[in-house]
């Protein structure tokens, strides 16, 4: 008899894997009965030898032949128990083909929208919920500027499906600046315009299951790791953050699935992060929308709202040990710190030190 869960990571060597794993072992209820087996295409090397998992099988993209009979393989051999799906395409091939596992699985046609920012976009236009945008081509754009239709300054990012930490984004104050970073990245023939957004960089966790959301969580995003080595400051990973108490910004970002669903005419179930940012007047605009957890998870779990957590305990049907709360309350001046070399530290009463002053 098996004496612990034997759980399934995909994208195992990422950031955002790692913190669901991290959560996992400081869980009140699964601390030490969870073993671990990742599986990842191993471009980063650092998550294979920081012993977090039990194995980490370096396996091909989601999108090659041989993908599905090795991970299956993979699920007989380690006698998996559970999945979480963390890269999103992988998400995504996951919930329109599923193996014999049990996971959270995000309904197919909700997923397929979310993966694109161009489809998120169109299917929310003729709500209030994002920003203005533009679809525009380089070469097009490059002939004749007219083309562009938005006000400077606006922001520019690339949207291919399953783009991350903000890939080919910058923030051009007039058309030669966009010009000439259209000429900087001839790989990327299509972009995203949108309306620039000036205010905070927001985070809203939604856990459902079933078509009943039983967690929400929100956090905002203030300073990012390396943030100088990018022209737009954005990295994908923060040095910076905090927890919110902030009702609004979950009233919209359900509102976004909600607007999804309502077409799909599916029944949210899963785990999804929708991104906001503020405009001008403080408004939160929906920019995109992750089918899995971001590395705040671990963040949360240190303040004791534990999301990963809360998806083991439904996958395991013992939703009735979930406390009945949709949200944890957190202290006014708390903050999330991070750094290259570092965990994610969560202090909760964090107050700036002046010249001469010890902590």
């Amino acid at each position: 008899m098996k004496n612990k869960i034997r759980i399934l990571v995909t994208g195992a060597c990422g950031v955002t894997s790692r913190s669901v794993v991290r959560s996992l072992m400081i869980s009140n209820i699964f601390k030490d009965k969870c073993e671990f087996i990742g599986t990842d295409i191993c471009n980063l090397w650092y998550g294979v030898y920081e012993m977090l998992y039990e194995k980490v099988y370096r396996v091909p993209r989601y999108d090659d032949l041989k993908y599905r009979d090795m991970i299956n393989s993979i699920i007989v051999d380690e006698k998996i128990d559970f999945a979480i799906i963390i890269p999103e395409p992988e998400v995504l091939y996951w919930s329109e083909y599923p193996f014999d596992v049990k996971f959270m699985k995000i309904p197919p046609k909700f997923a397929r929208i979310v993966l694109s920012k161009k489809r998120l976009y169109e299917e929310l236009k003729e709500t209030d919920l994002t920003p203005k945008y533009q679809i525009i081509n380089k070469d097009f754009v490059l002939m004749d500027p007219n083309i562009v239709k938005l006000a400077f300054p606006c922001w520019i990012r690339d949207y291919s499906e399953g783009t991350t930490s903000g890939k080919g984004s910058f923030k051009p104050q007039n058309i030669d600046e966009l010009n000439a970073w259209l000429t900087i990245n001839p790989h990327i023939e299509n972009f995203m315009l949108s309306e620039y957004l000036p205010g905070r960089n927001l985070a809203c966790f939604l856990l459902y299951n079933n078509g009943s959301l039983l967690k929400y969580g929100v956090a905002e995003r203030i300073d990012y790791i390396m943030s100088k080595v990018s022209v737009s400051g954005i990295t994908g990973n923060t040095s910076k953050g905090k927890l919110l108490n902030d009702d609004n910004v979950f009233s919209i970002a359900k509102s976004s699935i909600d607007a999804l669903t309502s077409k799909t005419h599916e029944i949210m179930h899963g785990l999804v992060v929708v991104d906001l940012k503020e405009n001008y007047s403080g408004k939160p605009l929906v920019t995109e929308i992750n089918i899995r957890h971001i590395a705040f998870t671990s963040s949360f779990a240190a303040a004791g709202f534990n999301f990963s957590e809360f998806q083991l305990l439904c996958m395991l049907n013992r939703i009735n040990e979930i406390s009945p709360e949709l949200v944890s309350r957190f202290p006014e001046d708390n903050i999330i710190l991070r750094d290259v070399d570092g965990l994610p530290l969560y202090v909760e009463h964090f107050k700036e030190l002046e010249v001469g002053q010890y902590f």
